[in-house]
Formats: C-alpha cells, sequence, structure tokens
C-alpha cells in the first residue's frame, strides 16, 4: 500500500503547478469579501472523480479503479472563534440559497433534498467521529463546484469532503486522507445514501497522472499507470442521475439485493452466518477464486426475483426480521434480484482484477489499450443487463462512443442516467468528440447550447486528490 494514505491532506502556498488556472480562487475571494467583508483564511478542495471500472462492488467490500478529475469543489472559508452559528454561502447563490446553522448539532432534514446537507454530512461526520462538543469555532463559507450534479461524477462526495476537510481545519483536528475518506462515506447515511466508500476516497487519495485501485476494509490504494497513446472522455446523457431520488427503487435496493445474495448464499454453501455480511465475506469465508463464486450463483441462487416471503423462509427469519435485518422500511419492493447482482459483482470485481493486472504489467503489452476498452465494454453490458443500473440513453452514448472510434465505453458512476467514460486512441479525439456532437448531443438534446455541450463532453486526465490553498 502507498504510505500517503495516511498523511494529512497537503497545504499549499501557492496551486500554480496544480491547477490550470487560479481565476476561481480569485473569483471566490473577492464574492467573499463582497459578502462577508473580509477575506478567506483558506481554501479547501475535493475534486470529482470518474470510475474507469468496477461499478456497483465498493459496498459489497471489492476495489475500484477510479481516478480524481479537475472539476471539483472549493469552499472558501473565515474561522470565527466567537460566533456560534455557520453561515454557509454558494457562488449560485439562487440555485442554492445561503443557509444558517447553530455550530453545535445543526439538524440534518434528510426528507429534504436541500443543497447544504451535504456540507453539514461533512461537518458533522468529522465532529461527530472526533466527539467534538467544546471549543468549537464557528465560520462563514463560500462554496462554488464545477462537478456537474446527478452526472454520476460524485458532485455529492467533492462537497461533503471539501467540507470534512475545512472542518478539520477551522476546529484544529489533526485527521489522515484515509480517515477523513472513512469519515465522509459513513457521513452520506445522514441524508439516506448507503454509500459504499469510493467516491469519497479517490477524492482524498487521487493521484496526479495516475489512475487509482482502491481496495477496502482496510483503506488502500495503488497507483494504475494508463495506457499511453489514449485519452479518456466523459460524456453527460444529459440524464440526470440523483442517488438520493432513486434510494428507495435504486442504489438502496441495489445495496440491499447484495447483502440478501449474500445471506442466501452463505447459507447455502454452508458458511457461518455471522461471518458474512457483504458478497466479498462469501468469497474469503469460502477461500473460493471469482470464477467459483460465479458458479456458486450460478448453482444456488435462481433467475427469477425472490419474494420476500420466500427469502424470509430461507434465512429462518419472520417477515418482520427479514425487513428490520435487511430491507428496511424505505423500501416497497415485493421481490429482488439476487442472482443477476451478485453475478454482476463477482463478474465486474473479476474485470477490475484483469485491468489491473493488464496496466501494471511490466513491459506493457502492445495491444494494452484494446485489452483494457474491452474490459471496459464487458463491465458496460454487466451493468446493462445484470445490475439493471443502465437507461437508454447511456447505451446509446456508450454505442455510438465504440461506433466513432472508442476503443472501450460504458456508464460510470451508479448509472440510471448521469456520464459514460470512453477510452479514444488521441490521434481520434477530435472526430470522436465532433462525432459525438452532432450524432447525441444535436439529434437528441437540439435546445442545449454550445456552452452546455462542452460542460457535458470532455476529455480528463487523473487529478491530484484535495488540497488545502493558503495563499
Amino acid at each position: 500500500t502507498t504510505m500517503g494514505d495516511h498523511d494529512s491532506v497537503p497545504s499549499y502556498s501557492d496551486i500554480s503547478g496544480l491547477v490550470t488556472s487560479t481565476e476561481r480562487y480569485n473569483v471566490l475571494t473577492a464574492k467573499f469579501k463582497e459578502l462577508y467583508g473580509q477575506e478567506p483564511d483558506f481554501f479547501a478542495r475535493a475534486p470529482g472523480r470518474v470510475n474507469l471500472i468496477g461499478e456497483h462492488v465498493d459496498y459489497s467490500g471489492y476495489p475500484v479503479l477510479p481516478m480524481a478529475i479537475g472539476k471539483d469543489t472549493i469552499i472558501a472559508v473565515k474561522v470565527n472563534p466567537t460566533s456560534d452559528k455557520i453561515v454557509i454561502s454558494n457562488l449560485e447563490s439562487t440555485k442554492y440559497p445561503t443557509r444558517e446553522y447553530p455550530k453545535l448539532n445543526p439538524v440534518i432534514d434528510s426528507g429534504k433534498h436541500e443543497w447544504s446537507n451535504y456540507v453539514l454530512c461533512g461537518y458533522k461526520g468529522v465532529l461527530e467521529h472526533q466527539k467534538r462538543t467544546e471549543n468549537l469555532s464557528g465560520f462563514t463559507a463560500l462554496i462554488h463546484g464545477t462537478v456537474p450534479q446527478g452526472s454520476g461524477l460524485s458532485s455529492s462526495a467533492a462537497l461533503v469532503c471539501a467540507s470534512a476537510l475545512a472542518t478539520t481545519l477551522v476546529n484544529n483536528i489533526h485527521l489522515s486522507k484515509a480517515q477523513l475518506a472513512d469519515i465522509c462515506a459513513k457521513a452520506e447515511q445522514y441524508v439516506g445514501v448507503q454509500s459504499g466508500g469510493m467516491d469519497q476516497a479517490i477524492s482524498y487519495l487521487g493521484k496526479h497522472g495516475s489512475a487509482s485501485r482502491i481496495a477496502f476494509n482496510p483503506l488502500r490504494t495503488e497507483p494504475v499507470p494508463l495506457p499511453a497513446g489514449v485519452s479518456f472522455i466523459v460524456a453527460h446523457s444529459a440524464v440526470e442521475a440523483n442517488k438520493y431520488v432513486s434510494a428507495g427503487t435504486g442504489y438502496n435496493v441495489r445495496v440491499v439485493e447484495c447483502k440478501l445474495a449474500a445471506a442466501l448464499l452463505a447459507k447455502k454453501i454452508g458458511l457461518q452466518a455471522d461471518k458474512v455480511n457483504i458478497l466479498v465475506d462469501v468469497q474469503r469465508e469460502s477461500g473460493a477464486s471469482l470464477a467459483q463464486c460465479v458458479e456458486f450463483v450460478e448453482t444456488h441462487l435462481h433467475q427469477e426475483p425472490y419474494t420476500r416471503e420466500e427469502l424470509a423462509t430461507a434465512l429462518g427469519l419472520t417477515e418482520p426480521q427479514l425487513v428490520e435485518k435487511f430491507i428496511g422500511g424505505k423500501i416497497a419492493l415485493p421481490s429482488f434480484k439476487l442472482y443477476q447482482r451478485a453475478k454482476h459483482v463477482y463478474k465486474e470485481s473479476h474485470l477490475v482484477e484483469q485491468f489491473f493486472n493488464f496496466a501494471k504489467s511490466q513491459p506493457q503489452p502492445d495491444n494494452l489499450a484494446p485489452l483494457l476498452g474491452d474490459l471496459m465494454n464487458q463491465s458496460h453490458y454487466s451493468c446493462r443487463d445484470l445490475f439493471e443500473c443502465s437507461c437508454n440513453e447511456l447505451d446509446e452514448l456508450t454505442q455510438l462512443s465504440r461506433d466513432s472510434g472508442a476503443l472501450g465505453a460504458r456508464l460510470t458512476g451508479a448509472g440510471w442516467g448521469g456520464c459514460t467514460v470512453s477510452m479514444v486512441p488521441s490521434d481520434k479525439v477530435e472526430s470522436f468528440l465532433a462525432k459525438i456532437r452532432s450524432e447525441y448531443y444535436k439529434k437528441r438534446f437540439p435546445s442545449l447550447s454550445e456552452e452546455q455541450v462542452s460542460e457535458y463532453l470532455f476529455a480528463t486526465t487523473p487529478c491530484p486528490g484535495a488540497f488545502v490553498y493558503r495563499p
């Protein structure tokens, strides 16, 4: 593992080498002065991410392979030790109005989709982890994010992570990047999302110039070199994917289905029930390979959805116990697809393993980029057919991407809308972008302006993780 995970978040007085332009920091400073009559003490920033492969496997305990992107959230902060409140403003004030909260125990109303809830997630996450209730400082903050919302590029995690980082500085708390990532992953539960931990980990641990393989329990990262001569292009399907809104039907349901599959597999192959919570536990406790785990699924689970009654009987529980232990009160579905979800997780995790091994092999094979591209394509088909987290627009956009020269294309992020990521040979990028513009955006979304399309369609390279800027 890289020791860097246990370092604290870096702080810089000069960031000219880290960002293409410091213009946004100047704009934030000017607006901060206008709003609050003083300059900020520091900026805390955390990036969004694009996941190259390994979708919906982190909350089953399996590694993922993302990279941090240049789009990020910046929080400008002025510490007010004597104030007993925190004031949170946004550069886009019409869309995100200013909010004030008490510095002690601000309440998060998870029933409301409110932007400042994500700021409070990071704030409360850190203070509750530290059990800090004394000597808290108030502060004023001005925030600006460039990660498109509902894009599947982790706009919410960037906001939570930047907020948690700011909270440590305001209250003089020392935590490592890995600790902060862990705190922030758990903190999204305050808004009702069962986060798997990838988004927060890469936001803090991202490396300039390389993607990262992130493993969990314990959290550890390893840099992954990307092939030469290709670019990674992100394209937003223009369908907003919202984890918060889809929590009751999409994202959180998948978390439940994966846990139910783990419990049922454990029962069928005779593992100790109390040792198995998520799908990775089935592999660990049985000593099987990922390929053997796929066989377990094919042998022991049926393809038809499982009713609540059938699951309760199979697991030796009453239906109320089943709901209490696995499903919770917010999910109203009558039945659950365990075979498809578990099969995806084991197959997808095997794709991550192959991607990692190919990328790390020395010397790199000549056909490295096509090999990795093929794995990305396989991942998309699994997300579409087994995990059912794609949508028509994502399927169309990934197919168009392959037809336009991409070596691999897949949905990225939770799915159900949001973005695709494509690996494109560098000499084909211009023609690729032109084709996506004309064949996807112009045809499907003719009302989008050129500027909106350039927000939605962009090349990205691996960027550094979170940092603090004190000019």
